[in-house]
């Protein structure tokens, strides 16, 4: 694949890639700096993409590895700061207003990035276990108890009006 057509490919699909990045890290700055060190490293790795036809999917691993590292790298950088300070102000998430959105926000990411691909991307189980690099099994259960959970939730904020 060529430079070209790999930035093609980005912009035909830079809406689902931030989807994807969102329901990893919920922040919209956080999700931009996720996505372009995906660009980066997709460009700079290019030689490495075997079949053309799976250029898609292998941006998409690179851009969940990243959201991964760096969701980790945050994790770290808040531990540092609040073992010095007693509490950081915290700058309250966007919302959408969807209550199906704000419910998926709610569960665990590794329920709501099984959800995101499945359900709003339409990936298949064994495209998802291959993305995510876990059994299809781990995809099936994932599924069932996050869709378990997003019911729940979804029940107890109809209850709640």
């Amino acid at each position: 694949m060529e430079k070209n057509a790999l930035g093609a490919l980005i912009l035909e699909n830079q809406r689902q890639l931030y989807r994807i990045a969102k329901s990893i890290l919920r922040k919209d700055e956080d999700c931009g700096d996720a996505a372009q060190e995906a660009i980066l490293k997709a460009f700079e790795n290019l030689h490495t993409l075997r079949n053309d036809q799976y250029a898609k999917t292998w941006l998409i691993r690179i851009l969940i590895h990243e959201c991964y590292r760096l969701a980790s790298r945050r994790q770290r950088e808040q531990a540092a700061v609040e073992k010095w300070k007693n509490q950081i102000p915290q700058k309250e998430a966007e919302k959408d207003y969807s209550s199906l959105y704000e419910a998926l926000m709610k569960l665990e990411q590794e329920f709501r990035i099984v959800l995101e691909l499945y359900y709003m991307e339409g990936f298949s189980v064994k495209e998802i276990a291959g993305l995510l690099e876990i059994p299809e099994g781990t995809v099936k259960s994932r599924l069932g108890r996050g869709r378990e959970k997003l019911r729940k939730c979804l029940c107890q904020e109809r209850e709640g009006r």
